[in-house]
């Protein structure tokens, strides 16, 4: 795997924790619906790093960024139908 990569990698989960762990708790359901395509940014990001695989480590790092990018975008359309059906008329 080329270091350049890896580099890329390692800069893009710390530049993405530093962003996510600054945004104040009330503004993180309103934010979801609008991070589900940046999610799915990175499902795709996955999938291309897993047909591209030609060692263990990217088919590790792959597989993992599928598994997460699947787990980010089912739970931001979870939270996302949530907050909505607050908004909506009780019967």
């Amino acid at each position: 795997m080329d270091t350049n990569l890896l580099f890329i990698f390692i800069l893009a989960v710390i530049v993405g924790f530093e962003i996510i762990s600054k945004v104040p708790s009330m503004l993180h359901t309103p934010l979801m619906s609008g991070t589900n395509a940046i999610h799915g940014i990175i499902l795709f990001g996955g999938i291309l790093t897993l047909a591209d695989a030609a060692s263990p480590v990217a088919l590790t790092l792959g597989f993992v960024a599928v598994v997460f990018g699947a787990a980010n975008v089912f739970g931001g359309f979870m939270v996302t139908d949530r907050m909505l059906q607050m908004f909506k008329k009780r019967k």
